[in-house]
């Protein structure tokens, strides 16, 4: 008989607004209550009826009650919720629709579900792929209903597809999973040069390209002369798309939107359509190609030179060459697989030593990073994993890789001094709220030249980093990083810290990255000595960190589902791997296999079984036991894996080295000693 009384409703509703209120983010358990989190050292208890309105991470507003002095939460409204568009599995429920979505602290939460318009729920089984959008949420505003609820937009795959962690990574970060379309069947690309613009005959330059043995979009062609005085001239030749897309054209529309080629383990989607990106702009041997060219002369002690040139030409390049067959080469002086002519050996002999003398003056003048394997997965014509290989950057590598170098050092100057504008790769160095940090850390009594004023000039960033390397001491290397800030694509040329350079600006992968197809149209504009007829702004830069950003993302979340699926059986056989820390949290540390590249956690209670005895440190970099640092940020240590998730795409470990469970110097206390 109250039910339906609106006094009492009243009531209810003028005592629930007297009560405190606070907004957090709800994080569930295994079980059914969850804990509202306010910051990091407030939260309150969520019984189970109360988390039956909400879901792991979304943030809310809460009312807090109290009752026999115990404080709980109760989600009231909804800030922000954790599921918008996400990606999930079918799961079948008396025939009717329901979905779970692929987060590992989600595996429990079904929810209900219908299929869109332009979706056949007759095709859809259990554990298959979709897109799904939560339309209906208890705590939203406009939402009268009491249950969540779900629409299916998109079927990306069966669930027993072993094409599924491409699919669907892809469509988790909503990146394209085709290359755009081209020109439709008859057409043609064509030329769209400016009629001002002349291209220079270099066909009888003998450019070579040196790349891996599958790549088919090769951007870039190379050819150096050793001079008299011992100095060196560059040519370095760039595949040119902007000779075939304008900026106001549908390819470029699309160019942009992708931003890049999207690399993933075993595949690529290319940002171009494959007739231009391998094909057409490819810079294949004897093929006659457009390109955009820049001439330099470097010293024989690695010093550009001021006469940096930019001019468009076109070019055949003379040699397709292999990274390994030239490395074997230059590295035994003979190869095999590949013997050649003279005037070819003597352009690769010319251009190692180039890039010997660029990459001394960059050891002691920028930074150099150690070396690191790259993680290659080896996969058959059915997807499955056949081998891992850890490959080093070897001789012929790193003569291509001084070359872009310089090649962009030379756009970065030129478009700075012509433009004040561009498409930069930009580093900050240090935070700004974090340089006494790294003082006390590396200079605590002085007696080092580095100071708060030092550090965050390049000069002194580089001496530091440079230091740090000379020191071959990775734990302090890699609490350094941390302190560092991330590097921007930036639309006004500002300095490189990490790099250790004035001024970068690529423009040598415009098959691959539209800001490099911005500062070809840029130095078109300069060799014309014409405006731009394309200026890049703040959002373009923007646009193009975030979607490397997705791209990074991707590429690291199909790795890691072909790590688990590798590795799925390692934990019963006890394999011992090689394992470098590259962080720890309060919970433990993450861990690269040095053997394979794969990411595991070490949580501390695979250390250690008492937590008592363990704290781990985040600002720190290290882990105690009994107050002694037993791990810390870059040691090698020995692992095992304890388990493999497939569903969750994760890898646990614990070290093989053995803690007591007590410390001979500490009495076990009654109620221990009655346990054991």
């Amino acid at each position: 008989m109250f039910s339906d009384n609106p006094l009492l409703a009243q009531l209810k509703q003028q005592m629930k607004e007297n009560l405190p209120k606070k907004e957090g983010t709800v994080k569930a358990t295994d079980k059914a209550f969850g804990f509202l989190e306010v910051d990091s050292k407030t939260s309150y208890f969520i019984p189970p009826a109360s988390m039956k309105k909400c879901i792991h991470g979304d943030k809310v507003v809460a009312i807090i009650r109290s009752e026999n002095d115990k404080e709980s939460a109760e989600p009231d409204e909804l800030v922000e919720p954790a599921l918008t568009r996400f990606i999930a599995r079918i799961k079948l429920f008396k025939g009717r629709l329901n979905v779970v979505p692929d987060h590992p602290q989600l595996k429990k939460l079904s929810l209900k579900a219908k299929a869109r318009k332009g979706v056949n729920p007759e095709t859809l089984k259990d554990g298959d792929w979709v897109v799904a959008h939560l339309v209906d949420h208890p705590l939203a505003k406009d939402c009268d209903k009491d249950n969540f609820f779900v629409e299916i937009s998109e079927k990306i795959t069966d669930s027993d597809d072993k094409i599924a962690p491409w699919w669907v990574t892809l469509a988790q970060n909503d990146l394209p999973n085709c290359e755009p379309q081209g020109l439709e069947d008859g057409q043609e690309w064509q030329l769209k040069d400016d009629e001002a613009l002349q291209r220079v005959d270099l066909t009888n330059t003998p450019f070579v390209t040196i790349d891996g043995a599958s790549t088919k979009d090769m951007d870039d062609a190379l050819y150096a002369e050793q001079l008299d005085t011992g100095d060196f001239k560059l040519t370095i030749a760039i595949a040119d798309p902007t000779a075939y897309i304008t900026p106001d054209s549908d390819m470029d529309t699309v160019a942009r939107k992708r931003g890049f080629t999207i690399y993933l383990p075993g595949r690529n989607i290319p940002m171009l359509p494959r007739d231009l990106a391998d094909d057409l702009c490819s810079l294949k041997q004897d093929e006659l190609r457009a390109a955009l060219c820049c001439r330099v002369t470097v010293s024989k002690d690695g010093v550009i030179g001021d006469d940096i040139q930019f001019f468009a030409a076109n070019i055949q390049s003379h040699a397709r060459l292999v990274y390994d067959h030239v490395s074997d080469w230059l590295e035994t002086g003979s190869c095999e697989a590949w013997q050649p002519n003279d005037t070819i050996a003597n352009v690769v002999s010319t251009l190692h030593k180039f890039a010997q003398a660029r990459s001394e003056w960059r050891q002691n003048n920028a930074v150099v990073f150690p070396d690191r394997p790259d993680y290659r997965f080896e996969l058959s014509e059915d997807n499955d994993v056949v081998a891992i290989h850890a490959d080093m950057r070897r001789t012929a590598n790193k003569l291509v890789e001084e070359s872009m170098i310089t090649a962009n050092i030379c756009a970065g100057t030129v478009l700075k001094d012509k433009f004040e504008s561009g498409i930069f790769n930009t580093h900050a160095g240090f935070k700004e709220d974090k340089v006494k940090e790294v003082i006390s850390l590396i200079n605590p009594e002085g007696e080092l030249p580095f100071t708060a004023e030092s550090i965050v000039t390049l000069e002194g960033f580089s001496a530091l980093r440079r230091w740090l390397t000379a020191q071959n001491e990775k734990y302090l290397d890699n609490r350094i990083r941390k302190f560092q800030a991330y590097s921007e694509i930036n639309h006004k040329p500002e300095q490189h810290f990490a790099m250790g350079l004035d001024i970068y600006a690529t423009w040598t992968s415009p098959i691959r990255k539209y800001g490099d197809m911005i500062n070809h149209r840029m130095l078109k504009a300069l060799i014309l000595d014409k405006a731009p007829v394309q200026t890049p702004d703040e959002s373009v830069g923007a646009e193009l960190s975030l979607c490397r950003r997705y791209h990074g993302m991707a590429e690291r979340n199909v790795s890691d589902w072909l790590y688990a699926r590798t590795l799925l059986n390692e934990p019963e056989k006890g394999t011992k791997y090689q394992a470098e820390i590259f962080d720890i949290n309060r919970a433990g540390a993450r861990v690269r296999l040095l053997e394979n590249g794969a990411a595991a956690f070490i949580p501390c209670s695979q250390i250690i079984d008492n937590k008592e005895r363990i704290a781990a440190s985040r600002e720190l970099g290290t882990i105690e036991i009994d107050g002694t640092v037993e791990f810390k940020l870059g040691d090698t240590i020995e692992v095992v894996l304890t388990s493999v998730s497939i569903d969750n795409r994760n890898i646990v470990a614990k070290p093989t080295q053995i803690f007591a469970s007590l410390p001979e110097s500490v009495e076990p206390t009654k109620d221990e000693a009655d346990s054991e």
